[in-house]
């Protein structure tokens, strides 16, 4: 018996050094570097000979080198990882500079790119070497808590302590195609435990599947897309807030219902219908996709993004229902990830976007026994304590959990035939009249159409709709997405404190009588 040939292995691109990937992002001639000499601890002659080696063969002073660059014209301070540089670990020295470039952007207030390639911690320098990336990731846990954008791309390879530190704290974290990245390198594996590492599982393609990173992008892509995330994330003037919130542009807003409620049920199940895809499409820019959990999950009926409407940025997540009615109905996995979103809004210190478009959450044994019921208590509970503005957005249709999940905000807004009820109606009229037949007049007793929301101040602004959001996909999303715009201004300019109370106020009492918010908070 012969064995076949084993499969000839695609030819790995040539590794970049850390200057090239610079050369290639940054502004040309704008890069200036901000490291001054490593001081190295004094392990021996062998060690001080091997860091001589590495410089030489690497043509830089440690395996982190430091500095800001302009891209697009904007400050941006760059941290790289040069793998010739004893394959790019991270020592006492490295880490001490990287820590004092961080904070030296914290200072200045300054995003920060960290390219990553890095085989971990430096053995050589044993524990040491190793307890420092505590501070590496409390360095840049206080330029997050500061509101700067701290952007990380993955090269090859990614592994160990680097990427238990710096390289997985990034709000946006993309890496280079076919790159390894994992957190045990699959040489210490197969000494460890005597058998290789599984194949595929620590490629930047599989993990941007399970939604443990947001992309793969190629280095000459990088700069497109770091521009493009930062020119997002720039904020608009208060008097440019101001001068949009007293402009409605085309949004238009619904007269009090008449449409019947089945009817606009109905209209909300047309496949034609515009759904997240179209408004982010017709309505936002600069658009910068992010993926799943960042901790092993991506449900596909829920995206995350950040963008902007009307030049304000904010962070978008929402609910595809055409993906939940066709494979993917809304699990827990999926508002695991609009937490991540939630939390992404309060760190970059922007407005949230919940766009609320689903036919129901999962019901199955996966999603019990993954924590359905768990993740939208925990969803209200962030939603409703929310540092940052919050706007919802019932986009179509609203059923149950899964959409409650998302509505808690500042304001909402509705689409004319968008609805929001417990349970789909016929499920309602099963659970009364135990029969499906019943379910129109159901749904007109309960209450759950745009109109009806509006009166009981569940739904803040109706958009109207000529006749239907199918029948006028792109003008429909336009007038939504002004109307996105012009309340996420209005919002922006409150002041903290006065938006908190009010949106405490808001579901405090819900369906009582109105109350007076406090007379010492001023609007």
């Amino acid at each position: 018996m012969t064995t076949p040939p084993t499969p000839a292995q695609p030819a790995r691109r040539p590794r970049l050094s850390a200057h090239e990937l610079i050369d290639i992002t940054a502004d040309p001639g704008s890069y200036l570097s901000w490291d001054t000499a490593p001081v190295e601890p004094d392990l021996g002659p062998a060690y001080a000979a091997e860091l001589a080696a590495a410089a030489a063969q690497s043509g830089v002073d440690e395996s982190l080198i430091t500095g800001e660059a302009r891209l697009d014209g904007r400050r941006v301070v760059l941290i790289a990882s040069e793998f010739r540089f004893l394959a790019g670990s991270v020592g006492v020295a490295s880490a001490e500079r990287f820590v004092l470039a961080m904070e030296r952007a914290t200072a200045e207030r300054l995003p920060v790119l960290a390219a990553v390639a890095s085989g971990g911690t430096r053995m050589q320098e044993g524990t040491v070497a190793f307890v420092a990336m505590v501070k590496i990731a409390a360095a840049v846990a206080a330029h997050h808590a500061e509101g700067l954008p701290y952007l990380t791309y993955l090269r090859h390879p990614s592994t160990g302590g680097a990427l238990a530190s710096f390289g997985s704290l990034g709000q946006v974290t993309v890496a280079e195609p076919d790159a390894l990245v994992g957190f045990l390198g699959p040489r210490v594996y197969e000494a460890l435990y005597g058998e290789p590492f599984p194949a595929g599982v620590q490629s930047a393609e599989n993990l941007a599947q399970h939604g443990i990173i947001d992309g793969v992008l190629p280095p000459a892509e990088l700069r497109e897309v770091i521009v493009r995330t930062l020119r997002l994330l720039e904020r608009p003037t208060h008097a440019e807030l101001v001068a949009r919130a007293g402009n409605p542009g085309t949004a238009s807003t619904a007269p009090p219902g008449s449409t019947a409620t089945w009817h606009s049920i109905t209209r909300t199940r047309d496949r034609a219908r515009p759904g997240l895809r179209e408004l982010l499409r017709h309505a936002a820019t600069d658009v910068v996709p992010l993926s799943g959990t960042g901790q092993g999950e991506r449900d596909p009926g829920l995206s995350l993004c950040l963008a902007r409407f009307g030049g304000i940025p904010c962070v978008v997540v929402g609910q595809d229902r055409r993906a939940q009615r066709s494979h993917a109905p809304l699990g827990p996995g999926a508002l695991r990830a609009a937490r991540r979103a939630m939390h992404l809004a309060e760190e970059l210190q922007l407005p949230l976007v919940t766009v609320i478009d689903t036919p129901g959450a999962a019901l199955s044994q996966t999603a019990e026994e993954g924590g359905l019921a768990s993740e939208i208590a925990h969803c209200l509970a962030d939603l409703v304590t929310h540092h940052s503005p919050t706007l919802s957005v019932l986009l179509g249709e609203g059923t149950g959990g899964g959409a409650l999940a998302l509505l808690p905000a500042d304001r909402t807004l509705a689409a004319e035939h968008a609805w929001l009820s417990p349970l789909p109606p016929e499920g309602a009229s099963a659970i009364v009249y135990r029969d499906t037949s019943h379910a129109p007049e159901l749904a007109e007793q309960q209450g759950v159409a745009s109109a009806n929301l509006r009166d009981h101040g569940i739904v803040d602004r109706v958009i109207a709709e000529f006749p239907d959001a199918a029948a006028e996909p792109r003008t429909f999303c336009a007038r939504a997405g002004d109307a996105i715009a012009q309340e996420l201004a209005a919002l922006s300019i409150q002041r903290p404190e006065y938006r908190r109370i009010l949106r405490h106020e808001r579901y405090r009492h819900l369906g009582l009588a109105p109350r007076t918010p406090p007379a010492d908070v001023e609007r």
